[in-house]
């Protein structure tokens, strides 16, 4: 069976909201998009490296999906970023939209029916595990289901006081550990948990 690796870029107060421009998502008169940008570094583009350097297939929401369709088919041959487009470009997509008929990127599917039950059954099927970025809304579906193996989660020193949040109340209790983590020069704190049962918990009553 394959995982599921979800890749977050989160604020200290949880939200996920429009984290790479003003016009990823204002919804709801979100005034603070992009606020990632000003913390780009070398440590970040070398997570994203070795985040994609194992072979993979994404799964996206349809924001997310309509963010990066019109970017990465278009990036010119001399970027940096070359190299992340081939691979964006040639796996696999599995989109969660009702707009099926608009997937214009290459090879991109929709999800048919219900979008947690078509990932369950993406899951156990064989092949490169399921890599998903942003995309919050169908990211809180997957923990709710608790269908999220990793979570690759980039938490910035910010607070943005409002705006969508990564974590709600219908999550399903889980226990992760700690795999991995790593501090920016910029103060991010790149992260990776596992997933690791159920949420174990006790006392510290030392009564009989």
């Amino acid at each position: 069976m394959r995982k599921l690796i979800v890749s977050v870029f989160v604020s200290l107060d949880g939200v996920v909201q429009s984290p790479g421009g003003p016009a990823e998502d204002p919804g709801g008169e979100f005034r603070l998009g992009g606020w990632i940008v000003p913390y780009g570094d070398e440590a970040i583009g070398q997570h994203l490296h070795d985040l994609l350097s194992h072979p993979f297939e994404l799964l996206l929401g349809r924001r997310t999906y309509d963010i990066f369709a019109p970017y990465w088919p278009r990036v010119p041959a001399d970027s940096g970023s070359r190299a992340i487009a081939d691979l964006f470009n040639s796996v696999p997509k599995h989109v969660a939209t009702h707009r099926p008929d608009e997937l214009d990127w290459q090879n991109s599917h929709a999800l048919e029916g219900d979008p947690v039950d078509a990932i369950r059954t993406l899951l156990r099927q064989e092949g490169a595990d399921l890599l998903t970025f942003g995309s919050g809304n169908l990211v809180r579906q997957l923990l709710a289901a608790g269908l999220i193996d990793e979570l690759r989660l980039l938490i910035y020193p910010v607070l943005l006081g409002r705006g969508k949040r990564l974590f709600g109340e219908d999550a399903l209790p889980s226990a992760f550990t700690l795999a991995h983590s790593a501090g920016t020069p910029g103060g991010v704190l790149i992260t990776r948990y596992i997933r690791d049962g159920e949420v174990r918990t006790g006392s510290f009553d030392q009564a009989d």
